[in-house]
């Protein structure tokens, strides 16, 4: 094969709790994770020059080395497979970088997906899944993406009833970065007003998005929103130009908001004018076949 081209979509969460605290150091989490429109394009080719593995991104600032989880993903799946690998990597981007939307995850579970069919391994979803869990917490939800509640550390997925499309509007804060470490690591579950009921959320998915409001939320804007108010205020925003919930995607700093068709969504878009954010309409997504 020459050339295998995989889409990566972005992820936000319906519903993001912490059980409390484990034995290995990471939060003990229940989340349902929800696949939307907006995402990368990962292009694999035959290698560049003599190198093993290449990437490349049409995104400045945006590291194409080692560090980068779309490199590791294909140095990992090599190293199972016994390859010798010699592939590169192109990452189309459109999915806002470090925006808890999963971008880099997301990117790494195209590019397990995409050298299993490349180098003919044909692995299943689920051995796939194992691999991402070595990379990151939200890379293995991202294999198949859909509607999934997530548990553990986020690595344990159980495939849920997919939500019928919303419409989704995401803006996230421009030079804002998050560090998802730093929320877990401050989080303290006495300041948690509202945590979302998650059983409630997977009963409900078939109703569509309205019915989940009064049961979604993140417990995780108790950590990010008082570091950075402005969050806040575009919820705020957002919800005054007609969308019918507003809510912290992962770590943040990224807002969602659901709304009930695309031109309110235009609507919240323009509300928005006045703040520095990048912003995008696109709906919910089901699971990758």
């Amino acid at each position: 094969m020459k050339t295998i081209t995989e889409t990566a979509y972005a992820k936000i969460n319906l519903g993001l709790d912490i059980i409390g605290k484990r034995s290995d150091g990471y939060h003990e989490v229940s989340m349902i994770m929800q696949s939307v429109g907006l995402s990368d394009e990962v292009v694999i080719s035959a290698g560049q020059n003599n190198e093993a593995i290449t990437v490349t991104t049409d995104m400045a600032g945006l590291s194409c080395g080692p560090d980068n989880l779309a490199y590791k993903a294909a140095e990992l799946l090599a190293k199972h497979a016994g390859i010798k690998p010699h592939v590169h990597i192109a990452l189309k981007k459109k999915i806002f970088l470090a925006a808890g939307l999963a971008g880099g995850s997301s990117d790494a579970a195209a590019v397990l997906r995409g050298l299993n069919k490349y180098w003919r391994l044909k692995l299943n979803a689920d051995e796939l899944k194992r691999l991402a869990a070595q990379l990151g917490s939200d890379i293995p939800f991202c294999i198949e993406g859909g509607t999934a509640l997530a548990t553990g550390r986020g690595e344990i997925l159980t495939q849920l009833d997919e939500l019928p499309p919303a419409v989704v509007v995401l803006a996230k804060p421009k030079g804002l970065e998050v560090s998802t470490a730093w929320v877990y690591q401050h989080y303290n579950k006495g300041r948690v007003v509202h945590a979302p009921c998650i059983w409630q959320l997977q009963a409900r998915l078939q109703d569509g998005a309205r019915a989940l409001v009064p049961y979604m939320g993140n417990v995780l804007e108790t950590v990010t929103i008082p570091a950075h108010p402005v969050i806040a205020s575009i919820k705020a925003a957002m919800l005054s130009a007609g969308a019918y919930y507003a809510l912290m995607s992962g770590s943040g700093p990224t807002v969602f908001a659901l709304a009930p068709d695309q031109k309110t969504a235009a609507n919240i878009t323009a509300a928005l004018a006045d703040f520095s954010v990048e912003t995008a309409i696109t709906t919910t997504v089901g699971r990758i076949k």
